[in-house]
């Protein structure tokens, strides 16, 4: 997804700036400084238990063909990845425990790629023989292939309902940018088409999801935070102004500008209930249609919410200064340094929240109690 919006930005620029608004993973600062990351200060007590990373078989032995990226987590001990050999694609479970790598699935049509559903049952893959068309395929856990649609498309977007493990709402983006919205059913293996006026959604509740509510004819940097049931017209607004917003499922967050210091960005965390539960504002790198904002991830057990945090406010391009990786406990409304001297790249929890993985392929991972970041995979391209 975050190739085909830096795409978009050069074609079309008011869908440019949505893409940059829902895709903060495309940007960084490529002028920064590649530097060792430091720890910062621990006042923990000595834990007799050896470091998570310790535990891990690292890096990984490739079975076959070349690396292309690790897809996410499948477990605390398992992660997938994908390969590449010619026009064929490969996708792998790896046990870090034992080293261990198990083919689930081959692709004869090079994988665009994976997302793993929220309960962990089973998993998306997209792929794409041609220009115009772009397959999903979802297996379970044991690699065996439940359904598979082609879908007329130049790009391919989808959000799953972590409601309803059975339910995915994926927008097909043509040539022209127009685009099509369709709820796929993997249960029935049914598709059914929805009508929504913007492209990028979240969901909400089982039937309820929240986009940006763009104006066309009058862009803006902010924007009204919408809710909608799906199968009902009526729509209401949530907030008024809003750059970016995310749902962890149990938690809204959104992203805004600071009333009080325009410098700085305000990040909110509210209930379902639209009920706030905790806030905090960091400094805001700004950008030629928008604003920078860091990666990030919440993870849904521990209720913590980790990001980069730069150290100055001004220009994304002219920043030239390490980030720090800061988690924010939601609940208790807490944060705690985890790494300083970051370079920005992705970063995804996994599920218990005491690993990340990191990098722009994710090819690395954190062991956050211990402070430390391993190589994955050697020779990444």
């Amino acid at each position: 997804m975050y190739r085909t919006e830096k795409r978009m930005m050069t074609k079309f620029s008011f869908l440019a700036l949505m893409f940059l608004v829902f895709a903060p993973l495309l940007a960084g600062c490529t002028s920064q400084l590649q530097k060792e990351p430091r720890a910062s200060e621990n006042t923990n007590k000595p834990d007799v238990r050896p470091p998570l990373g310790e535990t891990w078989k690292l890096p990984i032995d490739i079975p076959e063909g070349s690396f292309n990226k690790l897809a996410g987590w499948f477990s605390d001990d398992q992660v997938l990845y994908i390969t590449n050999l010619e026009q064929t694609s490969y996708l792998y479970l790896y046990q870090l425990a034992t080293g261990e790598s198990e083919l689930l699935y081959k692709s004869e049509e090079p994988i665009v790629n994976v997302e793993i559903s929220p309960d962990f049952k089973h998993i998306l893959i997209h792929s794409s023989p041609s220009t115009y068309e772009g397959i999903i395929t979802i297996i379970d856990s044991s690699g065996l292939e439940i359904t598979r649609k082609s879908f007329p498309s130049y790009e391919l977007v989808f959000e799953w309902n972590p409601y309803n493990g059975s339910e995915i709402l994926i927008t097909s983006f043509f040539e022209d940018w127009t685009f099509q919205m369709q709820l796929l059913d993997i249960k029935n293996k049914k598709t059914r088409d929805v009508s929504i006026k913007q492209p990028f959604i979240k969901w909400l509740r089982e039937d309820e999801i929240v986009f940006l509510d763009w104006d066309d004819e009058n862009p803006s940097l902010l924007a009204p935070l919408v809710s909608k049931n799906l199968g009902i017209e009526d729509e209401r607004t949530i907030f008024p102004d809003v750059f970016q917003f995310s749902t962890f499922q149990d938690v809204l967050m959104t992203i805004g500008v600071n009333k009080q210091d325009t410098l700085q960005s305000s990040y909110s965390f509210f209930t379902k209930e639209l009920e706030l539960l905790f806030s905090f504002s960091m400094p805001q790198l700004s950008m030629y249609s928008g604003w920078f904002v860091p990666s990030y991830d919440y993870n849904l057990s521990s209720g913590e919410f980790i990001t980069f945090k730069p150290l100055r406010s001004g220009e994304a391009d002219s920043y030239a200064e390490d980030f720090e990786l800061v988690s924010y406990d939601v609940k208790k409304g807490t944060s705690t340094l985890i790494l300083e001297g970051m370079k920005h790249e992705p970063i995804m929890f996994s599920p218990s929240g005491k690993a990340l993985l990191y990098g722009n392929q994710f090819e690395k991972i954190i062991d956050i109690k211990d402070k430390k970041i391993y190589e994955m995979i050697t020779n990444v391209n």
